[in-house]
């Protein structure tokens, strides 16, 4: 058995939804103590216990501690072998996250797996659902993966609601993925959607992303979709992707009461301006998710930013496959492929 310090590095929920993947792709039993021990509330929160008894109906696995607050859990991994998983967040717990555990198990079963997860699509503190469908995945299709999203409600803080379903195909041809400096930009997309909310919130966040982008990108289009829909509560929020020659960049913003839609779209295009400032081709969000897939195809990133998040998740991978990573400065390579 794999003992997993929960405490280390970040020390969040980062070191869950990686270690239980890990888990059922290696097939090794693990432990993990000490549980988000230095957060407010320690131990395993609703979307966290989610994601475990995901990859658990995923892999039929054997599971101890899986219960809300706990700060140990045991997980012993079965074969992956479920076709269809689905995943009742009641809360507004991240979706995003959730599909952060599940995605890397998904890929190594031998059939497509459906899914399909109610909660949060667009919450504080985690990917919006709509970076991870336009940004995450694009780039996981580079490395020969096929995962298919589909939003079909959106469910915001504190209500939740949204629902998302989908589909992982068997990763069957893993594509080394070198991704160091873009050079050029080709245009600037986006999705800014309002919830529950009148249209023009939606339009105001778009256009005034639109203003920014084009301010310093004058020579580039900007095509910004604008949604608005029903859901259990109101929100909006934005996300913008520049589409380089090598992989998208994204940048994104929440809407919140009090909080002008107007800021909520320059703050969503002054992120993406800054991380396109580096040159390097992986944004620090896209960095720690490429993580666990990078292990298996080998490769090199360069990132804008060398986040806790992704340094902890070289360090769960290399808990289960020894040494996987070098890191140098902004730049992570594969040393040893795993497989």
């Amino acid at each position: 058995m794999i003992i997993i310090d929960g405490s280390y590095g970040e020390g969040g929920g980062q070191i869950l939804r990686s270690a239980v993947a890990l888990s059922a792709i290696s097939g090794k039993p693990i432990k993990i103590i000490n549980i988000r021990a230095n957060r407010p509330k320690p131990g395993l929160s609703n979307q966290h216990l989610h994601a475990i008894l995901g990859v658990k109906e995923l892999c039929g696995a054997g599971v101890k501690g899986a219960k809300l607050g706990s700060t140990t859990l045991e997980f012993y991994p079965g074969e992956i072998s479920a076709k269809h998983v689905k995943i009742p967040i009641k809360t507004a717990g991240s979706i995003s996250l959730v599909l952060q555990a599940l995605l890397p198990a998904m890929a190594f079963s031998r059939e497509e797996i459906t899914f399909e997860i109610t909660g949060g699509t667009d919450v504080p503190w985690s990917p919006p659902i709509d970076y991870i469908k336009h940004v995450t995945l694009f780039a996981l299709q580079k490395m020969g993966l096929n995962v298919e999203i589909k939003v079909k409600r959106r469910g915001h803080y504190p209500r939740g609601g949204g629902l998302v379903s989908g589909k992982v195909e068997p990763w069957e041809e893993k594509k080394k993925l070198v991704a160091r400096k873009f050079r050029k930009i080709n245009r600037f997309e986006g999705v800014s959607h309002a919830t529950n909310l009148p249209h023009h919130i939606a339009e105001r966040q778009a256009e005034s992303a639109r203003r920014i982008l084009e301010k310093i990108f004058p020579n580039l289009s900007v095509g910004i979709n604008r949604e608005t829909s029903r859901s259990a509560g109101p929100g909006s929020g934005i996300v913008l992707w520049a589409d380089t020659d090598v992989l998208r960049i994204g940048g994104d913003a929440l809407g919140k009461k009090g909080k002008p839609a107007e800021a909520v779209g320059r703050e969503a295009a002054e992120e993406l301006i800054e991380e396109l400032k580096s040159g390097y081709a992986v944004d620090r969000f896209l960095g720690d998710q490429l993580i666990p897939f990078l292990a298996f195809t080998g490769g090199e990133i360069w990132v804008s930013e060398i986040t806790k998040h992704l340094l902890t998740n070289i360090w769960v991978v290399e808990r289960f496959f020894g040494k996987v990573f070098e890191v140098e400065g902004r730049k992570i390579r594969v040393i040893k492929k795993v497989g």
